[in-house]
C-alpha cells in the first residue's frame, strides 16, 4: 500500500520543468501572434464590461432595491420576491406562452432552414440558386422596427394576410394583431421569414464539406436525390444540427422581447405576454427593479438547466455535446 501511494504522489521537481515549457510557449505564441491578441482584447473587453460586470446586481433581486439608497443600503428580503411571482396571478401565464412560443420556434422555425438548406444544396442552377439565397438573406438585414411595421400593415384591416384570413376562413376581421388566437402563428412565421435564409448559411457550409465520393457511390448505386438527403446529407449535418438544438432548447425560457412588445397590445396578452415583456413591464415602466430582476433570475437559471440536461442527453445518445 505504501508503495502504490508513494507512485501516485506528485513530484514537486519533477513540475518545475514543465511549468517552464508551459511559460516559454506562452511567451512564444504571444510574439507570434501579438496581433491577433490584440484584436481580442476589445472583444474581451467588453465581455467584462457589459456581460460579466452587471452580473453582481443579480443581488438586487434578494433585496427591496431602492435607488436612493443603493445597493448596501436596501433592505435584505431573501427570497420574497420569487415568491411573490410563484403566487403571482400571470406566472402560469407568462410561462405557458413562452414555452408555447418557443416550441413553435422550434418545430418550425428551427426546421425551416434545414428544410431550405437540403434544397438549395440540390439545385444545379448556379444562378437561380444565387437568386433564392439573396432574396431569402435579404429580410435578415432589415431593422426589427421595420418588419414590425410591415407585419402591422399586412395585419390591418385592408391587409394582405387579413385578407387571406377571410377568405380561408370565410369570417371577417379587422385588425388580426388584435385577436389572441393569431398572435402565436404571426410571431413564428414571420420570424421565419425573417430569419430562414440567414439561419440557413451553417447547414449549407456544413454540405460544402460532405465528401462528394459518397454522392457518387450513391449514384452508381441507382440511389434518388431524395434518399441521398436522407441517407448521406442529413446524416453528415447531423452534428451541427444537435449543436444548435441545444442552444434552442437552451433557450426555451427566452423570447425577444422587443419584437413582442412591437407586436403585442392588451388585447392580446392571453397569448403574447412572456417573461421577457412581464419584466419589461414590471421593471420599467412599474420601476420594481428587484421583482423583475427575480423573475429574468429565475429564467436565466432554468435555462441554465435546460442547456445542461440537453447537452448531457446528446452526449449519451449522439456522442456530440457542448462539452
Amino acid at each position: 500500500m505504501e508503495i502504490v501511494r508513494k507512485s501516485r504522489q506528485i513530484d514537486p521537481a519533477a513540475e518545475v520543468p514543465k511549468l517552464k515549457n508551459t511559460r516559454k510557449t506562452i511567451k512564444k505564441d504571444l510574439k507570434k501572434n501579438w496581433f491577433v491578441y490584440l484584436l481580442a482584447i476589445p472583444v474581451v473587453a467588453w465581455f467584462l464590461v457589459f456581460c460579466y460586470g452587471p452580473m453582481w446586481g443579480v443581488l438586487i433581486a434578494f433585496k427591496d432595491y431602492k435607488p436612493l439608497l443603493g445597493f448596501a443600503e436596501s433592505d435584505w428580503v431573501g427570497f420574497k420576491h420569487f415568491i411573490d411571482f410563484f403566487q403571482g396571478p400571470y406566472f402560469w401565464r407568462v410561462i405557458k406562452n413562452t414555452l408555447l412560443l418557443n416550441v413553435w420556434g422550434i418545430v418550425f422555425g428551427f426546421t425551416a432552414p434545414i428544410i431550405l438548406a437540403l434544397l438549395l444544396n440540390e439545385i444545379r442552377d448556379g444562378k437561380f440558386k444565387k437568386s433564392v439565397q439573396t432574396i431569402t438573406y435579404m429580410p435578415h438585414f432589415i431593422s426589427l422596427v421595420v418588419v414590425c411595421g410591415i407585419i402591422h400593415i399586412f395585419t390591418a384591416d385592408e391587409g394582405v394576410v387579413t385578407q387571406v384570413a377571410e377568405w380561408v376562413t370565410g369570417k371577417d376581421y379587422t385588425s388580426l394583431l388584435g385577436y389572441s388566437s393569431f398572435f402565436r402563428p404571426i410571431y413564428t412565421f414571420s420570424g421565419i421569414w425573417q430569419n430562414i435564409g440567414w439561419d440557413s448559411i451553417i447547414y449549407l457550409a456544413a454540405m460544402s464539406s460532405i465528401d462528394p465520393a459518397l454522392y457518387e457511390a450513391a449514384e452508381m448505386d441507382g440511389i434518388g436525390r431524395i434518399k441521398k438527403m436522407w441517407y448521406i446529407t442529413l446524416p453528415q449535418i447531423t452534428p451541427i444540427i444537435v449543436i444548435l438544438f441545444i442552444f434552442a432548447i437552451g433557450g426555451l425560457m427566452a423570447s425577444g422581447y422587443e419584437k413582442i412588445i412591437l407586436l403585442y397590445n392588451p388585447l392580446t396578452y392571453d397569448t403574447a405576454d412572456v417573461i421577457a415583456s412581464y419584466v419589461y413591464r414590471r421593471g420599467l415602466r412599474e420601476a420594481s427593479l428587484s421583482f423583475s430582476t427575480a423573475v429574468g433570475l429565475f429564467s436565466a437559471v432554468i435555462n441554465f438547466a435546460l442547456l445542461w440536461a440537453t447537452n448531457r442527453i446528446a452526449r449519451r445518445t449522439s456522442e456530440v455535446s457542448l462539452w
